[in-house]
């Protein structure tokens, strides 16, 4: 309680490995980057930069490791103050290699219908990611202001986009189980798709990631 000024938000950041059809997955280099980079451009006032991660492109077989990486985000930070009060937010990475825009997505569906198999060769069709919560058609919004945050980037100069369609491939199906997390845990939650780095060069995507983190650390 007697601390000045509110508590620094805490970022938790996943990128993916590759997966059918995209052999480099920008969204592995901007993560195992960021860090580095936030470094030489210098950490936003308010901003913890946590965890770094890069996940399997794999929906069921990869959700040990996905709530590994979600939990210990809770446990992380010795300090007295409960886990919610600190502020903190997941930030998703993920590739749309059609795409021409930077995409941050409203919401997920509890919908897995995979275009092709992920890496660990699970092709689901209509099958709800989380069956306790009912049918397909159910879907979890974030709870941060997407359209205000695209407006502002928008006006940086940044190609962007706000999304209600995150797809049906493993994006939207770690951005699901993401969440429901956040929601249980009192935390937030945000998946952003971008292109690939032929449409919009590694340069511009690693200062969107840097504004990105700026703009959630001034969020209240």
């Amino acid at each position: 309680m007697g601390s000045e000024g509110p508590s620094p938000v805490i970022v938790h950041v996943t990128g993916f490995k590759k997966f059918h059809g995209v052999a480099e997955n920008p969204t592995e280099t901007i993560v195992s980057n960021l860090k580095d980079y936030m470094k030489k451009r210098g950490m936003p006032k308010g901003l913890i930069l946590g965890s770094c991660s890069i996940l399997d492109t794999a929906g069921q077989g990869a959700l040990v490791p996905l709530y590994q990486t979600l939990q210990a985000a809770l446990s992380g930070g010795g300090d007295s103050e409960s886990s919610n009060s600190r502020r903190l937010i997941w930030l998703h990475f993920g590739v749309n290699s059609g795409a021409t825009m930077f995409a941050i997505e409203n919401q997920a569906v509890n919908e897995a219908t995979f275009r092709c198999p992920d890496e660990l060769g699970w092709k689901p069709q209509k099958v709800p990611i989380v069956p306790a919560d009912g049918p397909i058609s159910r879907k979890r919004e974030t709870s941060l202001p997407v359209e205000e945050m695209t407006k502002v980037l928008a006006k940086r100069g940044y190609e962007v986009m706000n999304s209600d369609d995150a797809g049906r491939f493993v994006c939207n199906y770690v951005y699901y189980h993401s969440l429901r997390f956040a929601e249980q845990n009192g935390i937030r939650s945000l998946f952003v798709h971008v292109p690939l780095f032929l449409t919009i060069d590694e340069e511009t995507q690693m200062q969107f990631a840097a504004d990105l983190l700026e703009l959630l650390a001034s969020l209240h």
